[in-house]
């Protein structure tokens, strides 16, 4: 390979000088790949599209304080440390963990920039926003031993029926806009990606309804099916003169049903009580609990990867994941890579959150030293 290649390549990025520095034959098959190399430096983007969403803002939290001084500033601090504790490891439980409790106690001097975003003017206050690292929220995380759960999480899909003086109808934002607001505020405050149905002539050929409000799960799977949803949450909820409300949650999720009962003071108790369950039982699933790297890695192999780009995606995702901190190439033969990973976590536990991302399809593998494997799909 020519030195100007080379100089190319090690500014192309991290990924590419450890895939040169981790295997000669990887150098090898990059001297053989010439075309696809000077793609990628002509800019080729690649979009990973995945059952998992990537979001947002879960290192920061927006608080309503009563006003710009000092005291105010500090409760909000520690208000906003608490929201983004509980995002990072899906759990209410985390804030009884000793170790996150101290760092509450000093959440002021963690946050790393604020900002009065607008003032409210019903209550005279002020929305302020927090952020706060991430690798100082993920080093208070692992050292609490409380799970982490990674940004990649699966979007959920709210199907809700509100009954009313006028009788039954959707939740929507032509039908209860200051719901939806509340509900998608609710989910974004425990870091789970929701989305809602659009109601149109397809959704309608499907679910009608009483099928929502009866929580026909049949119904209500066909009719997210068009969504690629695999988190489906179903709410009924009959609002009482008082201003309160009973009704009732249904949680899909694979061939698993979880239903809830719930009598609130208001819709707004009632849809937090939605996203709870789901955050709750999300977590459970993906959110892991770091452990110290194993020293020896964890072996990985990955077929179908045709182009450097291929391979360039692949570690870039990998790497992204909080929980690993290396994705490195041991070989390359033909279209298969072998990996090392080195991660705070088990095969097991990552095979979870990589099977997320609908590229990597779990295949088996004749290699009894390899741990996880899969094909790699465009």
């Amino acid at each position: 390979m020519c030195d100007l290649c080379l100089c190319l390549l090690l500014r192309s990025g991290a990924a590419t000088i450890r895939f040169l520095r981790e295997s000669q034959r990887g150098y090898g098959v990059l001297k053989h790949s010439l075309q696809s190399i000077i793609f990628l430096l002509l800019g080729l983007s690649v979009s990973l599209a995945s059952h998992a969403v990537v979001v947002e803002d879960l290192y920061s939290a927006d608080i309503l304080v009563p006003d710009k001084g000092q005291q105010a500033l500090s409760a909000g601090a520690r208000e906003a440390l608490s929201q983004v504790f509980v995002k990072v490891s899906g759990s209410t439980d985390v804030l009884q963990n000793p170790v996150l409790v101290s760092a509450l106690g000093n959440s002021r001097s963690l946050v790393q920039q604020y900002a009065y975003i607008s003032r409210d003017a019903d209550s005279g206050g002020f929305l302020a926003r927090f952020e706060f690292d991430e690798a100082v929220i993920s080093n208070f995380i692992m050292r609490s031993g409380a799970p982490l759960w990674t940004e990649n999480r699966p979007a959920v899909l709210v199907w809700m029926v509100v009954e009313g003086a006028g009788g039954k109808q959707f939740l929507n934002n032509e039908t209860s806009p200051e719901m939806v607001a509340q509900i998608s505020a609710e989910f974004a405050r425990r870091g789970v990606p929701a989305q809602f149905p659009l109601y149109d002539l397809n959704d309608a050929a499907l679910v009608t309804v009483e099928d929502v409000w009866r929580l026909n799960s049949s119904a209500l799977v066909a009719a997210s099916a068009r969504y690629g949803a695999r988190d489906i949450l179903a709410g009924r909820l009959a609002t009482l003169s008082s201003g309160g409300g009973t009704g009732d949650w249904s949680y899909l999720y694979g061939s698993s049903r979880i239903d809830r009962s719930i009598r609130a003071g208001d819709s707004e108790a009632f849809l937090l009580a939605g996203a709870s369950l789901v955050a709750e039982e999300m977590s459970s699933r993906y959110a892991v609990a770091p452990t110290a790297a194993n020293s020896d890695g964890i072996k990985v192999l990955v077929t179908g990867v045709s182009n450097y780009s291929d391979y360039a995606d692949i570690v870039s995702w990998l790497e992204g994941l909080e929980l690993i901190e290396f994705a490195n190439v041991e070989t390359i033969r033909g279209d298969t890579l072998h990996f090392n990973l080195v991660a705070q976590a088990d095969a097991g536990q990552l095979a979870t959150i990589i099977e997320l991302n609908k590229k990597l399809v779990p295949v088996r593998s004749n290699d009894a030293s390899v741990q996880l494997s899969y094909q790699w799909k465009k």
